[in-house]
């Protein structure tokens, strides 16, 4: 599967004219994208991502980029975050996560900092009074987050249904995939897989999804057959992700995915396939 940005979606992210990214190019050889066998260029989205927010920061485009470049590069480690959450201390956790933003983007650092440290402790029948502390803490942290991320910049919405009986550190993966989603620039929609029809219907038709994702191994079976047919039932054509479904096999076409980039990147490719067949 292709994960690339093209050069007026990744320009779109970064604010600016697809003429000032390829002069970008150019000049500081960064962002470098990859090209695609038709010889387009294809950019990574959380490269691009992580470029946004150091010029935001810095105002200053080769500033930007050498921060970007030092975040891109640095090693995560959950020693000092886990020994936050162990010893109930939300402030030491919020620390740990400002020296994880300082020296990486946001993407990676939820991706390889705060959620195997969630999925860590709940690994530990021992450690139940921690894992419920860091759960808590992770939600405020990750909603706080999600206040900072730009408005939708895709007419492109995606519904997320998420399991009501799920563990919590399921809710906090399914929290992690809406703020990825959001800084993406998809518009999100977070509802119960429980919904009865009539309500889920009138969510649908409200958002008109570009895609469905079912969060959490109690979305449904392990065939996605039965999330499947309702929404098939509601009449609703868009694709169906899965994201963290318990040994969901890919039936039915359905994608499946473990972390937030692999949907976010699952997503960017759809569209791409679309707009192709669309000028095809």
């Amino acid at each position: 599967m292709a994960t690339g940005i093209r050069t007026n979606a990744a320009a779109e992210i970064l604010g600016v004219s697809p003429n000032t990214l390829r002069s970008w190019e150019r000049r500081f050889g960064f962002p470098q994208p990859g090209r695609t066998p038709g010889n387009h260029r294809q950019y990574e989205l959380v490269e691009l991502q992580t470029l946004r927010d150091a010029l935001a920061e810095t105002g200053n485009i080769s500033t930007a980029i050498e921060l970007t470049r030092q975040r891109q590069s640095a090693p995560a480690s959950n020693a000092g975050l886990q020994a936050a959450l162990e010893s109930f201390d939300e402030d030491a956790a919020n620390r740990a996560m400002e020296e994880s933003l300082a020296l990486r983007p946001l993407e990676r650092s939820i991706e390889e900092l705060l959620l195997p440290t969630i999925d860590l402790l709940s690994t530990d029948p021992e450690r139940e009074a921690e894992l419920e502390f860091a759960c808590r803490w992770a939600t405020g942290w990750l909603h706080g987050a999600r206040r900072l991320a730009p408005p939708a910049s895709r007419p492109a919405g995606i519904l997320l249904l998420e399991a009501d009986e799920g563990a919590e550190p399921e809710s906090v993966h399914a929290q992690a995939l809406d703020l990825a989603l959001r800084r993406a620039g998809f518009r999100v929609l977070v509802l119960s897989s429980e919904l009865d029809d009539e309500r889920l219907e009138r969510a649908v038709s409200a958002l008109d999804p570009t895609a469905i994702v079912l969060c959490g191994p109690d979305s449904g079976d392990e065939t996605g057959s039965e999330p499947l047919q309702r929404i098939r039932g509601l009449g609703v054509g868009a694709p169906l992700y899965a994201f963290r479904v318990s040994d969901l096999r890919t039936a039915n076409g359905i994608e499946v995915a473990k972390v937030p980039s692999e949907i976010t990147q699952a997503l960017n490719a759809d569209l791409r396939r679309r707009a192709a067949n669309a000028f095809a």
